[in-house]
This record gives C-alpha cells, sequence and structure tokens, in this order.
C-alpha cells in the first residue's frame, strides 16, 4: 500500500526510532509499504518514519542506476565501519526541491537483519554506500540538511520554512506528540 510521504517539520523525523524485537507480519507488511511507496515516490532509499512509522526499518532500491544491486530491505541496520570522505549533492523524500552538498563515507560496512529476521553483513561503495548513510541517519532523527554548511542551510531557509509547515499539519492530522 502506498503511504503518503511524512515532510520535514514532522516529530517523527526527528525521533529516534525503536528497534525491531522481531519480523513478524507487521513488519513484513510495513516493508511492502515503504517498496510501494518509494516506486510511487520514484526516489533511490525511504525509511520508515519517512511513512510515519518509528521503526528502524529502510529499504534502497539503486537498481536503475545500479542494475547489478537487487532492492533490499534492512531491519536494525548499523555502519560498523565507515572509510574514505567524499561531497555530493543530496535531496530527501522528506524535504521535496531542496538539496545540499553532504560528506558522506565512501565505504561503509553494514549489518542488519534481512525481511525474514536473518543477520547479515554487506559492504556497500559510493552512491549505494551514500544512500544507506541517507537513509540509516533517519532511523537517528537526522536529516541531510543537519550535515551541510550553516550558510548554505541559511539560504535554504524559506523552503525549509513551507515544508516545515506541511509537516507540522502531518502531525495535527495523526495526533502526534
Amino acid at each position: 500500500m502506498v503511504r503518503e510521504i511524512v515532510q520535514y517539520g514532522s516529530k517523527v523525523l526527528r525521533r529516534k526510532a525503536d528497534p525491531v524485537a522481531a519480523i513478524d507480519a507487521g513488519v513484513q507488511a510495513l516493508i511492502r509499504d515503504l517498496f510501494d511507496s518509494l516506486e510511487e515516490a520514484e526516489g533511490v532509499g525511504l525509511a520508515a518514519p519517512q511513512i510515519g512509522v518509528s521503526r528502524r526499518v529502510i529499504i534502497i532500491d539503486v537498481s536503475a542506476t545500479e542494475p547489478s544491486l537487487p532492492p533490499i530491505a534492512l531491519v536494525n541496520p548499523v555502519i560498523d565501519i565507515g572509510q574514505g570522505m567524499a561531497t555530493a549533492e543530496e535531496g530527501c523524500l522528506s524535504i521535496p526541491d531542496v538539496y545540499g552538498e553532504v560528506s558522506r563515507y565512501t565505504n561503509v560496512d553494514v549489518s542488519a537483519l534481512d525481511q525474514n529476521g536473518q543477520p547479515f553483513k554487506f559492504n556497500a561503495e559510493g552512491f549505494y554506500a551514500r544512500v544507506l548513510q541517507h537513509e540509516i541517519d533517519h532511523l537517528h532523527g537526522k536529516l541531510f540538511i543537519d550535515l551541510i554548511a550553516p550558510l548554505k542551510r541559511q539560504l535554504m531557509r524559506g523552503a525549509l520554512k513551507r515544508i516545515k509547515k506541511e509537516g507540522e499539519e502531518w502531525d495535527k492530522r495523526h495526533l502526534v506528540t
């Protein structure tokens, strides 16, 4: 089921997401909803808080640009090791039409549970590593705009103010406190 992408300004985006204790039917449904919502939004990654669910679940689908990398769901993901640094432009489905330069590791080792609850580890490089870090940041209540230079963020103030109102309205509709 396609769910609404929560906009910047919503409190759910700033909370540390809750760990998943067990992969049950609810988590499986959440993963399906994340994939449906990501496909509709035409993005490359989505975290559960971005659809209003404060759980440590993310999905990544960079297959459009990197066909050798299939779509993946990660539950309770952790970056074990990060190496190298590069700066590149990022955006976010929760902050539409806003972009900024963010420095991230170019190579990461990640551990997580798969959608069946099996632990696994893997290494990611380049754009794939960047997307993983961006989505895992969402699980910590961190947004890419937190990582850009203060002067650049100041230049985005007007756009962020407009989007923030939408996120606050989402909270009111869903009774988020």
